[in-house]
């Protein structure tokens, strides 16, 4: 069972609803989760506490060159004891988009990622939102935020849990850039576009 889709919408339909504003104080309810969860910035945007590592190995289905030095030049490297010839079995990750930080960049990563609602993604699964999602290795993604919900006086943000298989590694990261996007994109989506992209 798949849960790829492929929406038939304009991208130029897609703007961003909250401005970024990292230096901004959370609201008191975004900061007890971020408190509770221990949470901190996440440099794909957003919040993230590493919340599971299986520490368990396996060989690494991928090239031992670093799929960005970009990644990993923003990230200061790689992670001690990081061996290019092995790969964690999975690790999991909470991650939190809030209305000061609205939008995780453009990215994409070898591993698959399963993504799972930890709340306000939606449960109408009547109306085909979903509760878990999952995003292949190689394959572009970004998030953001959606205005509240009809009578909802503020947004709580996005909470999910990500699990990455195999383990996660910077080495196994990269950012959309701006010239990679206009060689992917036509050059109307990729204006549509570039507000989702970090550098």
């Amino acid at each position: 069972m798949s849960n790829t889709s492929t929406p038939n919408i304009s991208l130029s339909l897609l703007k961003p609803i909250y401005t970024p504003n990292p230096s901004s104080k959370e609201p008191s309810y975004i900061q007890s989760t971020l408190s509770t969860l221990s949470l901190d910035p996440h440099i794909e945007g957003g919040y993230y506490a590493l919340t599971d590592i299986n520490t368990a190995s396996t060989p690494s289905p991928y090239p031992p060159e670093p799929l960005s030095a970009r990644t990993l030049d923003l990230t200061g490297g790689l992670r001690e004891g990081y061996d290019p010839a092995k790969r964690l079995l999975s690790t999991s990750i909470f991650y939190y988009l809030t209305p000061n930080r609205p939008m995780g960049s453009f990215h994409r990563n070898r591993s698959r990622i399963i993504h799972t609602l930890s709340f306000v993604v939606g449960h109408d699964i009547g109306k085909g939102e979903k509760v878990t999602w999952t995003v292949e290795g190689g394959v572009w993604k970004a998030s953001f935020l959606l205005q509240p919900s009809a009578g909802q006086d503020n947004n709580e943000g996005l909470l999910i849990t990500e699990t990455v298989v195999p383990g996660f590694e910077y080495s196994d990261h990269e950012f959309l850039s701006v010239e990679k996007s206009k060689e992917l994109l036509t050059a109307t989506d990729a204006k549509a576009l570039e507000w989702l992209v970090k550098h």
